[in-house]
């Protein structure tokens, strides 16, 4: 089973390209919606201890947590040494399962794949991607949004051009959603052809 680790910077179009691949019957596990399942379950307990007064009526209150550790490196790092192994484990059971099913291709949806080291996962990396005003239009464009929430957030991640540089593939979601269906059905023939050590078969 070929293991494609999808990232990409905020408002690259990475979500919409993860249901591309869904659509086209492929197994995807999304780190941050396991996130969002964590903290109305396992990880609530854990995170109360660590930072109390984040919880109410028993599900992590992600504004208030990100107001805590946003900014605050020892912090954040506190949250990452209780969220990163839950996730492991979720990730591990998602892929045996997608073994079991006999799966070809299964697809890691990892935001931060570079900046959390996640690379050693997955065979091979497909960095969405879209010009700087192109996403920058889009985030702006989300509620509650504001310039400087957006720089926060950006610098928090490697920068695009460093992503395109070390991907296997990059899928440009700039030119509309049909051409980045065709990217992904250009790349799904090419991994077909791969191993999984990313060498021909």
């Amino acid at each position: 089973m070929v293991i494609l680790g999808l990232t990409g910077s905020i408002g690259m179009g990475k979500s919409a390209t993860a249901d591309l691949f869904r659509a086209r019957g492929i197994p995807v596990h999304d780190s941050d919606a396991c996130v969002h399942e964590l903290y109305r379950g396992k990880a609530v307990p854990l995170i109360e201890a660590a930072f109390p007064g984040v919880v109410s009526e028993g599900v992590v209150d992600r504004a208030k947590l990100s107001q805590t550790v946003l900014g605050n490196p020892a912090a954040m790092q506190q949250l990452e040494a209780i969220v990163h192994p839950l996730v492991a484990r979720e990730r591990d059971a998602f892929l045996e399962a997608a073994r079991k099913n006999g799966a070809g291709v299964a697809v890691l949806d990892i935001p931060l794949l570079f900046e959390v080291g996640a690379c050693n996962l997955v065979d091979a990396i497909v960095v969405v991607s879209a010009p700087e005003t192109v996403q920058k239009s889009r985030v702006l464009a989300r509620p509650g949004m504001t310039p400087e929430r957006f720089e926060a957030i950006v610098a928090r991640q490697m920068p695009d051009s460093e992503k395109r540089r070390r991907a296997h593939f990059i899928i440009d979601t700039s030119r509309g959603l049909d051409a980045a269906a065709r990217d992904v059905d250009q790349l799904l023939r090419a991994v077909a052809y791969l191993g999984p050590t990313g060498h021909h078969a």
